[in-house]
């Protein structure tokens, strides 16, 4: 300490003071500001970027309650729309066998009804050809029958004999 001391000049001691007073005043006019503002900007800068942060995570929140609302929504409608096609389905399936059973009946109706015309008109076929089959036996019978003159001088007694006068 004493070296310094010895070596000590008041004439370099102000004019270093001088120069560093010099060097701060600079610093302070010229350099200070801008890195102040250069600072100043980069905290408010800092600050944005983190209320964006904020909003963009409180924003993101909001979308996925949003979705989760959306695809709620969606299933409930997705379940009611089965649950109308199951319900058409099932009304189209009763209304097709309802027809079905009634178009079967119908026809069941008109077979028998047809059976039934086609049973009359073959019954009236069959006492027809009875009836021709029976008048040509009946004539067959008649000619053999009255094929003598004495056979039918015995019909023509028997009948007389039958009928009674009054």
């Amino acid at each position: 300490m004493e070296v310094l001391i010895n070596d000590f000049s008041p004439g370099l001691f102000v004019v270093q003071t001088i120069l560093l007073l010099g060097l701060i005043f600079l610093l302070v006019k010229f350099a200070w500001k801008p890195i102040l503002t250069s600072l100043n900007e980069r905290e408010s800068g800092i600050k944005d970027a983190l209320a964006a942060a904020d909003k963009a995570r409180t924003d993101m929140q909001n979308l996925q309650a949003d979705n989760e609302k959306m695809l709620q929504e969606a299933r409930a409608e997705r379940e009611s729309m089965l649950k109308e096609a199951r319900e058409i389905k099932e009304k189209m399936i009763s209304d097709s066998k309802e027809l079905a059973k009634v178009e079967g009946d119908k026809m069941l109706k008109q077979a028998q009804v047809a059976i039934e015309s086609e049973k009359k008109a073959a019954v009236a076929d069959i006492k027809n050809q009875v009836a021709e089959l029976s008048v040509a036996i009946a004539e067959k019978v008649i000619k053999e029958e009255l094929s003598s003159s004495e056979k039918q001088l015995k019909l023509v007694d028997s009948l007389l004999s039958d009928l009674k006068l009054n």
